[in-house]
């Protein structure tokens, strides 16, 4: 029987995550799963005892959290497989705010539902993204995305918040779009060719969804070992607020000013002006100056229901 560690981060999701903590260990129970529960104590805890249950041998390590547990529980396990030592299948049980990995992977977003996943134990491997900036020049795995230019700053916005959900991000939104300028102008580098424009922002997904709601990159798919970019051009103000619409159904590029492409690999260099970016939701940096992407192919396995793949 295979074991499962559960790494349960109690502030996600402004401490509701703790709150479901007897409902999951109801469900755990009644599908007879074998599980010991952690709570995270501080930033970058996750990962640890993410590395650590990998190593003691669990089967199945599960982030119980938002978008930012998740991420440093990967990271957790990407550090154990790239230092020789065992690793484990990824799973999660979205509890924070948007839950955006979740929702990329076809994860039920309902407790139960996603408790029962657990129980299936059916499995997809799937890429991984790594990152480099100033404030990790070592580089930071992620699952579902990072985000250059308005995007991050929404995020960054967002978090000063006291909403929370894909209602923080949209109000979020549209406060930046009247903070967030002038673009900055970006080369970007896709291995193929190469872009130099002023840029309002540029996704690149290995997921589809970012903020909650933004179907940023909706083809998308984790395990074509290609990751998908949304570029979207400096536009004016009342522009914006026409396009972000759009981003709901992810119908964006149907606008002139947006373009989609594929690499495996992006460079981001900023010519002038500077680059604050996100790594699933976490801040990259501020105000950077160069950004690398690589893609990972085939890197983990992850708890997907079988029938809800995307």
């Amino acid at each position: 029987m295979p074991r499962y560690k559960i790494i349960l981060n109690p502030v996600s999701g402004m401490g509701t995550a703790l709150k479901t903590l007897p409902a999951i260990e109801a469900y755990l129970k009644a599908h007879q799963i074998e599980y010991s529960v952690v709570l995270t104590e501080y930033p970058w805890h996750a990962a640890k005892l993410a590395e650590d249950a990998a190593k003691e041998g669990f089967d199945v390590v599960v982030a119980a959290g938002g978008d930012g547990t998740l991420n440093e529980v990967l990271n957790g396990l990407m550090a154990s497989r790239s230092n020789g030592h065992p690793t484990a299948a990824l799973a999660t049980l979205p509890v924070g705010r948007g839950n955006d990995f979740s929702f990329s992977m076809g994860i039920p977003l309902e407790l139960q539902a996603a408790c029962q996943n657990l129980a299936q134990n059916h499995r997809r491997t799937i890429d991984i993204g790594l990152v480099t900036s100033e404030l990790y020049p070592k580089g930071r795995y992620f699952g579902n995305g990072v985000g250059v230019g308005f995007d991050a700053m929404v995020g960054f916005v967002a978090a000063k918040q006291g909403i929370s959900g894909f209602l923080g991000y949209l109000v979020a939104a549209v406060r930046t779009t009247f903070i967030y300028s002038p673009a900055p102008i970006m080369q970007i580098d896709l291995g193929h060719r190469t872009l130099s424009q002023p840029c309002l922002m540029v996704s690149i997904m290995n997921g589809r969804r970012m903020g909650g709601g933004f179907m940023m990159t909706p083809a998308s798919q984790p395990d074509d070992d290609l990751l998908d970019l949304c570029i979207v051009a400096e536009v004016s103000k009342p522009t914006v607020f026409r396009i972000i619409p759009m981003f709901f159904k992810g119908t964006q590029a149907r606008h002139a000013a947006v373009q989609m492409e594929q690499s495996q690999r992006i460079t981001i260099r900023a010519v002038k002006g500077t680059l604050p970016a996100h790594c699933d939701g976490e801040t990259l940096c501020t105000a950077g100056s160069d950004i690398t992407i690589q893609l990972l192919p085939k890197q983990l396995d992850l708890l997907v229901p079988q029938s809800k793949m995307p």
